[in-house]
């Protein structure tokens, strides 16, 4: 499905009144780690999602508000505003907002004209934000909001949890079209891996390959698509192709206990964020954290070279970054190894026509208890039938971070990873990428 130039527009852009951004407002998505926001002096942080410029805040009460970056008033930027116990209060003239995006106060004007009512008519554009897993998510589409969905390792509990930061310069459809690209992990994170671990140790390239693809497989289902694949030294049996691994609709990768999230910042930007879970084993108790430490991945170097590029995650995001701000898809030769990422565009054109019709996306949008309970599979499942964590290890294990950087909490990681000593991980239960 070589895309003609007004598809790939189509599929591409997010912005308000885009068909793509609107199909992306009606879900919920992460805006920012929770320790992110509380480590600003100010108690905000400035974001661009879908095209918005905004201002998530945490009041002095504790609760979260999201809401335009200018004020309706002379339209100074909210990210230096006044967090009150229940609000947020221009610095510029003291207009105030509550955590809906109400005008509750105006001080001269109700000083002079308290009659008038004039701050009924001056609300804030906000939207709706949850806290979960140590992610912030928004809900911008129209009322009322769908159910965040209780996938697996966003209320999995008994668990460390750590979140990696990228700021992608792609369109968001360059990162999630990766997650179903079976045979790039071959190439990129074996064959050119290597190469780069040689050449960045000052070692002469010796051009081996490890693994190739003999078989690929996709389906969808009733939450996005299954992937499979089968190597010269991984057959049928193996659980890269037993279980495979799938990605949610629309924007989601989720494998074993790790889930990334693509969020478009604009047509030519994207949040990435990476949340690993590592579960304690049964009959332990992993280590207790106040808080999901963060972290944000550096992808270039002094030189604006892309860095990093000896951990497997980082490889992707310069192959992303490197098809340029939107991809140039009408000019692709597609061939049979991107059978996955056909069947994907396909999914999210289905879907841009239903809401063409005036109807709401059919995938991933739970308005129902029901609906939004059971969320667990693809997990790996251990023999126990407890769940294995995002990594572990035999001896003595040792936490691998997949992207550049090194999370605060290695220790707890480490303290969960060996909960799992005991017990026989079978084998291919991490299956990296």
């Amino acid at each position: 499905m070589t895309l003609t130039v007004e598809e790939n527009e189509r599929l591409s852009r997010v912005g308000p009144g885009t068909p793509t951004g609107e199909l992306l407002r009606r879900y919920w998505h992460p805006i920012c780690a929770a320790d992110e926001l509380d480590r600003s002096i100010f108690r905000t942080k400035e974001l661009k999602v879908l095209g918005e410029e905004l201002v998530i805040y945490r009041d002095r009460s504790g609760k979260l508000g999201l809401i335009d970056k200018y004020c309706v008033h002379r339209r100074a930027s909210m990210a230096y505003a006044v967090v009150e116990k229940d609000g947020i209060r221009c610095q510029y003239h003291g207009w105030k907002y509550d955590s809906s995006g109400k005008c509750v106060d105006q001080p001269f004007e109700e000083m002079t004209h308290p009659e008038v009512g004039f701050k009924d008519r001056c609300p804030i554009n906000a939207y709706p934000v949850q806290e979960r897993a140590g992610l912030i998510f928004a809900y911008m589409g129209p009322k009322p909001a769908p159910l965040l969905p209780n996938w697996g390792p966003l209320v999995w509990d008994n668990a460390v949890r750590d979140i990696a930061i990228t700021h992608l310069p792609c369109n968001w459809l360059q990162a999630q079209e990766n997650s179903v690209d079976s045979t790039h992990t071959e190439h990129l994170h074996d064959y050119a891996a290597r190469y780069f671990r040689q050449i960045m140790n000052g070692e002469e390239p010796d051009f081996e390959r490890a693994r190739t693809h003999t078989k690929i497989g996709f389906e969808p289902y009733k939450y996005g698509i299954i992937k499979r694949r089968t190597t010269n030294d991984r057959g049928e049996d193996h659980p890269r192709w037993t279980r495979g691994h799938s990605i949610l609709f629309p924007n989601i990768l989720w494998h074993n206990a790790t889930m990334q999230f693509r969020v478009p910042a604009d047509d030519t930007n994207t949040m990435h964020f990476s949340l690993y879970i590592w579960r304690a084993a049964p009959g332990h108790e992993a280590p207790k954290q106040d808080v999901v430490p963060s972290r944000t991945v550096q992808l270039m170097d002094e030189m604006g070279q892309f860095a990093g590029l000896n951990y497997l995650f980082n490889q992707d995001y310069m192959c992303w970054a490197t098809q340029g701000p939107i991809a140039d898809r009408e000019i692709e030769k597609l061939g049979e190894s991107d059978r996955g990422i056909i069947m994907f565009r396909k999914m999210l054109s289905d879907q841009l026509d239903i809401m063409a019709t005036g109807d709401e996306p059919t995938i991933n949008v739970f308005r129902s208890a029901e609906e939004n309970s059971g969320l667990e599979w693809p997990a790996i499942p251990h023999e126990s039938g407890e769940y294995v964590g995002a990594n572990f290890g035999r001896g003595d294990p040792k936490y691998r971070p997949s992207e550049s950087g090194y999370s605060r909490d290695a220790e707890k990681i480490e303290a969960v990873m060996r909960t799992w000593q005991e017990f026989e991980v079978p084998a291919g239960a991490y299956m990296g990428e």
